[in-house]
């Protein structure tokens, strides 16, 4: 079995070198990962210039390359390089990627990106403070979510649609349970400030969600639980759709020819 492993905080963090450890008793290993962090890079690509790629000595346990480019860039260019890959990984994140936090997260975009190529993903992630999470102390859990994804285990029944999966890892789990995404809720704000010279700046920054839904990921993870959240590419609200169609019939363009020229996206400017 053949596993990618990147994440979002770099190269160097002590939560990548975890998972890729882990990950070693499931295959081979490669680690392909940003030079140095990219949190919050959701799922930003790089278009406006060439990226590279150096091998690091930093993983005695598996090839690494370190890429000045964001987690999906990482992401693309490992399966690009590497034939054959059955799982990425990507994590153990340094911060909890719950609820709305999802949208933001570049642990959870590296995980997409190998969805978008058509390889299962995994992200892990684990909540700080303001110490170094004990990344250590979370083997046993990473291992025991991997053995329940692992490939057998699809072979064995697990639902087709588990092919993009988000965990949160509490400190000290008391079980794991299935949970949805939140939704309700934006735990962002904007905080203003001065720099030195008086100038106006602005902090983007998190603040806590006191009220979470029974079911969803905070919820779960608020009561000590390991958080498994499929996920899925499909943005369209479904619902919503058929809806609008009932109420608002527009044109159909299955009863159009297609126009010459048409536009492929890779083509154009962003």
């Amino acid at each position: 079995m053949r596993i990618l492993v990147s994440n979002d905080d770099g190269i160097h963090s002590p939560g990548l070198a975890v998972l890729a450890r882990v990950a070693r008793r499931f295959g081979e290993v490669r680690v392909v990962a940003p030079v140095d962090e990219q949190s919050s890079a959701s799922h930003a690509i790089t278009s406006a210039r060439p990226l590279s790629s150096r091998r690091t000595p930093w993983f005695a346990e598996a090839v690494a390359y370190r890429v000045n480019g964001t987690p999906a860039d990482c992401v693309a260019l490992g399966l690009q390089q590497w034939d054959d890959v059955d799982l990425v990984l990507s994590g153990i994140n340094r911060g909890v990627n719950l609820g709305n936090a999802i949208w933001h997260s570049g642990t959870v975009a590296a995980a997409k990106q190998a969805s978008l190529q058509g390889v299962r993903a995994i992200a892990f992630s684990t909540p700080t403070t303001h110490d170094e999470p004990d990344y250590a102390a979370l083997e046993p859990h990473v291992e025991r979510v991997l053995r329940l994804l692992g490939r057998n285990a699809f072979r064995d029944g697990l639902p087709d649609g588990c092919r993009l999966v988000n965990v949160n890892l509490p400190p000290q789990p008391r079980g794991m349970a299935w949970a949805r995404q939140a939704v309700h809720g934006y735990a962002n704000t904007i905080v203003p400030d001065e720099d030195p010279r008086g100038r106006q700046i602005f902090w983007f920054t998190a603040i806590p969600i006191e009220h979470t839904e029974p079911g969803t990921d905070l919820w779960a993870f608020g009561r000590g639980f390991i958080t498994l959240t499929p996920l899925t590419m499909e943005l369209t609200d479904g619902a919503a759709l058929d809806r609008a169609r009932e109420a608002l019939p527009l044109d159909d363009p299955a009863t159009a020819p297609p126009v010459a020229g048409e536009v492929r996206e890779h083509e154009q400017d962003a």
